[in-house]
């Protein structure tokens, strides 16, 4: 029993200790992260391509039939917003209906599908972000992807939005509820069933968004963050909705703009900061990191440069699998973007190659055609600017000879020896 009380209560710090280290986290992606700026990015992009992107689903869903959904759903979004939502919601569905796609010419279907792949790529551009992913999707992917989600996505969700309607209005259906325990079950169901749908959709867009793959469980797990913290901050949105009357007599008719902005600033960085839980589900390592990108000395970034040609080299002359950033990463403890930062000056400077589709990283040459001076040599040198000039004055000839004798201090120290003797010893 006492084993039993002791394991428990090891387990609780344990699970207490993951909270408080994901909650600095994640305050921390808010500063370092920048996510708020991004957030607010999301907002303008939002308001600009909300109408153009209504328009094509409703254009794409009039021809299943399923159009009329479009309205109900836009009720639930904006249900935080109370008696004001439903007049946004209306405002915008007769605005998208005044939209007439088919006058619009070829140019002009352009230019409105144009601004709502800009909503896709902005959307992907945070994600890619939070995952810490530097290419974004090809040109062909983009379209390819953009278009499957525009097209296939609204007809698959009004689709069982509408069969889910016209089940609960069958004749079967209805006696069934009416019999017990079947009533009960199907009430249940109905209060509970929103909450799984909504995890599923924030997991969906978790895992298609980034530019990267991400396991089924942190997209989940996300997602399901995500649809709670949504729905409770809407209850609590919607409770200070209704005690809001002095904002309306200060902004007038602008209030409804200006509560909904805020509405869709918070949706927004809810579902950034879900990514930012499924990230760090995925890679749990990064939990540890004091900082989201730590600033290494230039004394750190040389040892760095030198670990990982010796890693690399190792692999270059054992033989294995090619060495990637995440696997390099793991094996010095540093995040990707400061490791990166030492592949790609190893890469500019010749030492390295970087295999297609990031797949890993190679020597350019033989280990023992590399000197360990040139590695230190190529940290301290490559950059956009590798000289400074040296104004001209009394001491420039004495500051020259300083300089000089500091840029061979450890490369001299080196001298002639390889790579190789590294690898091999």
């Amino acid at each position: 029993m006492i084993f039993l009380k002791q394991h428990f209560k090891t387990n609780l710090q344990s699970v207490a200790l993951e909270l408080k280290m994901l909650v600095t986290v994640l305050l921390r992606e808010l500063e370092e992260g920048g996510l708020k700026q991004r957030a607010k990015g999301l907002v303008y992009t939002s308001l600009l391509s909300l109408a153009p992107l209504l328009a094509v689903s409703f254009s794409i869903l009039k021809g299943f039939g399923v159009h009329n959904q479009v309205e109900p759903l836009l009720l639930k979004l904006l249900a935080p917003l109370g008696e004001n939502g439903v007049e946004v919601s209306a405002n915008i569905i007769d605005f998208v209906e005044n939209i007439q796609v088919g006058v619009l010419g070829f140019l002009g279907f352009l230019m409105l599908f144009y601004t709502v792949i800009s909503l896709l790529e902005q959307i992907e551009s945070c994600f890619n972000h939070i995952w810490r992913v530097t290419k974004p999707r090809s040109l062909y992917r983009r379209f390819s992807d953009y278009l499957s989600v525009l097209v296939i996505g609204p007809v698959l969700l009004f689709s069982a939005v509408g069969i889910t309607a016209s089940m609960s209005n069958l004749a079967v259906v209805r006696r069934l509820v009416s019999l017990e325990p079947f009533g009960a079950i199907y009430y249940l169901v109905g209060v509970t069933l929103p909450y799984p749908l909504m995890a599923a959709a924030f997991g969906f867009i978790y895992s298609f968004i980034p530019n990267t793959t991400v396991k089924l469980v942190p997209a989940l797990t996300g997602g399901l963050y995500a649809g709670l913290a949504w729905k409770a901050t809407g209850a609590l949105f919607a409770l200070f909705m209704a005690n809001s009357a002095q904002y309306s007599a200060i902004y007038s008719g602008f209030a409804v703009i200006l509560l909904s902005m805020i509405w869709l600033y918070i949706s927004w960085l809810i579902l950034l900061m879900g990514s930012v839980i499924a990230f760090h589900l995925q890679f749990p390592s990064y939990l540890g990191y004091a900082k989201r990108r730590p600033h290494l000395s230039i004394q750190c970034q040389e040892r760095l440069a030198l670990l990982l040609m010796a890693l690399i080299g190792r692999q270059h002359v054992y033989g294995g699998k090619a060495c990637t950033l995440k696997s390099l990463a793991d094996q010095v403890n540093l995040p990707w973007e400061s490791v990166a930062e030492v592949l790609q000056c190893l890469q500019q400077g010749g030492l390295l190659m970087g295999l297609e589709d990031e797949v890993g990283y190679v020597l350019a040459r033989d280990s023992d055609a590399i000197l360990l001076r040139d590695i230190v040599w190529v940290v301290r040198t490559v950059g956009d600017q590798p000289d400074i000039a040296i104004p001209e004055n009394e001491s420039a000839n004495l500051l020259r000879v300083v300089l000089a004798d500091l840029e061979q201090g450890p490369v001299a120290f080196l001298h002639d020896r390889r790579l190789r003797e590294i690898i091999s010893a």
